[in-house]
């Protein structure tokens, strides 16, 4: 017999706000995170605008020596995953820790540590480079130190399948949940990419936004104008249960994740299959692997970065999976307010899905002005609608031809 699994903690360190709450409430208000690059002069640049994470000070979570002893995406993760497991009021204390464990995602890892250590490398020489540089650099090292942190010996593992890692990461936490593997996993993803040679190379490919003098407007799902994606930055974390589990500890619980597809197009390094055929089929696979029937949904959180063949494609998908009940479906795509977090991305998305289905508000899609007729689906444009969401769907596709779709219900 599968287990049922639930979401019992959320812990989020994201552009538009540090904590559940903050979080929450800028989404809702339909804040954007979108400004200026801060964090290197991007002058030299055709995009200069990021989603950086303001106000976090790693000494809030960490001391200094083991602060830097950590890449940006590494603290990121260590201290959603604290925010998480507090949240669930997990006691680790009274839980057994071989059988809670730890999947994150991460398409990008430590590249900030690799640009700094490469730059040491060039002017100083090999004697000099850091004896901390791989253990800080590899993508695995945000969950190996969540686990370090709260000596969990269950399960570790990295999902790196770029722009759907996080979701990757949570959809391999639920089967091992399912199958009785574990009673509980820390899941979700972290990235912090917004560095000199990420931006560089994403310049090169012409991804990007280019709408420098209004950073709030540049990320645009679904609108004809859009010109690209914004980078952001940060990470989202999941405590996740089997519901036996949760139950058994008295646990609060926001909803349950119900099913999950992961699927490849197998067309092209970048670009999407313009007729959505993986993305498509990730979304049935998820919604067979749940028994939901498609008639549920209630709402997408669609991947939608603002590109425009991405957004095109994403549209096409969705009404070949759900045909003309497409145009009944609230749909929207929050990277219009928090940028588009990579590989962390699919764990703030699912946690959009809880906490709507939780707390019966969609997050709109802003910076929604001039529709695209290609694109003609019902985006929850510019403004929060309170609805009652049953059934979600999140929605995460990558670089390579990397799709993932989780299922999450209401729970009853």
């Amino acid at each position: 017999m599968k287990k049922r699994v639930v979401i019992t903690g959320l812990g989020v360190v994201s552009p538009v706000g540090i904590g559940l709450e903050q979080f929450w409430s800028s989404l809702t208000a339909g804040v954007s995170g979108i400004g200026p690059v801060t964090r290197f002069d991007p002058s030299g640049y055709s995009t200069k605008i990021a989603g950086e994470v303001k106000g976090f000070d790693p000494v809030d979570y960490f001391d200094k020596k083991e602060a830097r002893r950590m890449d940006r995406f590494t603290q990121f993760a260590v201290a959603a995953a604290g925010m998480a497991v507090r949240d669930a009021a997990l006691d680790l204390n009274h839980e057994n820790r071989d059988r809670i464990g730890v999947i994150l995602g991460s398409g990008v890892g430590g590249i900030e540590t690799l640009e700094e250590q490469a730059k040491i490398l060039a002017k100083k020489g090999p004697g000099r480079v850091s004896p901390l540089f791989v253990p800080m650099m590899i993508a695995n090292i945000g969950a190996a130190q969540v686990a370090i942190n709260y000596h969990l010996h269950g399960p570790n593992i990295t999902s790196v399948s770029a722009c759907a890692s996080g979701s990757n990461a949570i959809g391999d936490a639920f089967k091992m949940l399912q199958w009785g593997q574990v009673d509980a996993m820390i899941t979700g993803g972290a990235e912090a990419a917004i560095s000199p040679l990420a931006m560089a190379g994403f310049c090169s490919m012409k991804a990007m936004s280019t709408r420098n003098s209004e950073p709030e407007k540049a990320s645009r799902p679904f609108e004809i104008d859009r010109d690209g994606f914004v980078i952001g930055e940060g990470a989202a974390i999941l405590v996740l249960e089997t519901l036996e589990h949760a139950r058994g500890r008295g646990a609060r619980i926001y909803a349950e994740v119900a099913g999950y597809g992961c699927t490849c197009d197998a067309y092209h390094i970048a670009a999407p299959d313009p007729k959505g055929y993986g993305a498509a089929n990730s979304m049935r696979e998820a919604l067979k692997d749940s028994g939901i029937k498609p008639g549920s949904v209630d709402y997408i959180n669609a991947h939608a970065t603002a590109t425009p063949l991405g957004d095109e494609a994403e549209t096409l998908a969705i009404k070949q999976v759900f045909g003309e009940n497409a145009y009944n479906i609230a749909i929207s795509s929050t990277k219009s307010m928090t940028g588009h977090l990579l590989g962390a991305a699919g764990g703030l998305e699912a946690m959009v899905c809880a906490l709507a289905i939780h707390r019966g508000i969609i997050p709109p899609t802003i910076n929604y002005e001039k529709p695209d007729p290609e694109c003609d689906l019902d985006y929850v444009p510019n403004i929060a609608r309170k609805a009652t969401v049953d059934v979600a769907l999140s929605n995460s596709f990558g670089f390579g031809g990397h799709n993932a779709t989780l299922v999450i219900k209401r729970y009853f």
